[in-house]
């Protein structure tokens, strides 16, 4: 008879991709708070004379069609993207975490309810639901975050629901109830810290899809305001220059596909590692 068994964890020194994607997405982040201490140029300095310039020594990864230096632009660009990111993740979790924990650990009607607004929220596209976010609060870096963290609120709810539920079936939760734990005290004293390794996972993968859809949304022109670098912003500036300059949408593509490929390797490693 065959018996199955377990996978076993493997914890990151095990993991070399991960280790690489991680030190890849610290990279980024390193880079873009420092970028305004590094010596480079001034990302928004137009040098008309300059422009679509191929890369070479005086400009590393080139020039755009308004002259202005691409890689200067790119590590600028990576504070928008990233702070975008940021604050569109905290919010999915600030709303997606308690909708999960509180339908998952009670049950019943509360449950029932609460997954029926999720439900309906799932219904809109999340892209389509972001650039509605967007329409009406307008253009801007806080407005992307808060439209593309609304419409990631549902996968991340869902989620947590779906761990909370598999942690609320274990004996220690019926413990916990048959000796009059409040279901408030359960969710927080309980199933949340159980949940969390998995939550953690999910949070690392979710990250890449809400910097491609900010990027999405400044590629449109609802996001970043004019002239100002972001990775998204500069692939639809460079889109017109495909043939005579491709480095000007190339490398902001490059850098974000890596960027979103690293967090998504490493939430599957954070998955590996804890289980």
């Amino acid at each position: 008879m065959i018996e199955w068994v377990a996978p076993r964890r493997r914890p990151l020194p095990r993991q070399p991709i991960t280790l690489l994607a991680l030190a890849w997405l610290l990279l980024v982040v390193a880079v873009a708070a420092l970028a305004p201490l590094l010596p480079v140029a001034d990302p928004q300095a137009i040098d008309s004379l300059h422009a679509l310039q191929p890369p070479g020594i005086a400009h590393v990864l080139g020039t755009d069609f308004l002259g202005r230096d691409i890689l200067a632009r790119l590590l600028w660009g990576g504070r928008w993207t990233l702070q975008m990111g940021g604050l569109a993740l905290s919010l999915a979790i600030g709303i997606g975490l308690p909708l999960g924990l509180a339908a998952g650990s009670g049950g019943g009607r509360v449950d029932a309810l609460l997954m029926r607004l999720v439900d309906a929220w799932l219904a809109f596209p999340p892209l389509l639901l972001a650039m509605a976010v967007v329409a009406i609060l307008g253009t801007g870096l806080v407005s992307v975050a808060v439209a593309v963290g609304i419409a990631a609120v549902p996968p991340y709810a869902r989620v947590a629901r779906s761990i909370a539920r598999e942690v609320r079936a274990q004996p220690y939760i019926e413990a916990a109830w048959s000796i009059g734990c409040s279901p408030w005290r359960i969710a927080v004293r309980h199933v949340f810290p159980n949940a969390l390794p998995s939550l953690v996972a999910f949070t690392a993968t979710q990250l890449g899809w809400l910097l491609l859809n900010g990027a999405a949304l400044n590629f449109l022109g609802l996001g970043a305001p004019l002239g100002v670098p972001e990775w998204g912003s500069m692939l639809a500036e460079g889109r017109g220059y495909l043939r005579a300059a491709p480095w000007a949408s190339g490398f902001p593509g490059l850098a974000l596909t890596l960027t979103v490929l690293a967090a998504n390797l490493v939430g599957d490693g954070l998955q590996e590692a804890l289980g």
